[in-house]
């Protein structure tokens, strides 16, 4: 059973910057398919961002030019690099892994199969205030 543990959550003031971390037990990380959704009080879950074993990123619209993510493979670990925070991106964060096999049609640029398919982590709550 694959584990992903989360970290980096926190609190911030709009304009801020956050690094979140997710490290994953599983041997077969570098070649996975990993991402970043969020859910925030009373909304549904979103994907805000995926990485392929090929350091390719898609990034969801609202978080585009201020979110980077990234990948260590030696280190089995996920990165979600925020800047330029905003309150409307508090929400709890998961790491997400694609599934055995990998997500459909081995796409790795759909976000919304990381809500659909992936296995997620316990979370880490980012909070951005006004």
């Amino acid at each position: 059973q694959v584990q992903l543990v989360e970290s980096g959550g926190g609190s911030v003031q709009a304009g801020g910057s956050l690094r979140l971390s997710c490290v994953a037990s599983d041997l077969g990380f570098s070649a996975s398919c990993m991402g970043w959704s969020r859910q925030a009080p009373g909304k549904e879950r979103e994907g805000v961002a995926m990485i392929g074993a090929d350091g390719v990123a898609t990034y969801a619209d609202s978080v585009k030019g201020r979110f980077t993510v990234s990948r260590d493979n030696a280190k089995n670990t996920l990165y979600l690099q925020m800047t330029r925070l905003e309150p409307e991106d508090t929400a709890m964060y998961y790491c997400v892994r694609d599934p055995p096999g990998g997500f459909p049609h081995n796409n790795c640029h759909r976000l919304g199969d990381l809500i659909e398919y992936g296995f997620s982590g316990q979370g880490t709550q980012v909070t951005v205030s006004s």
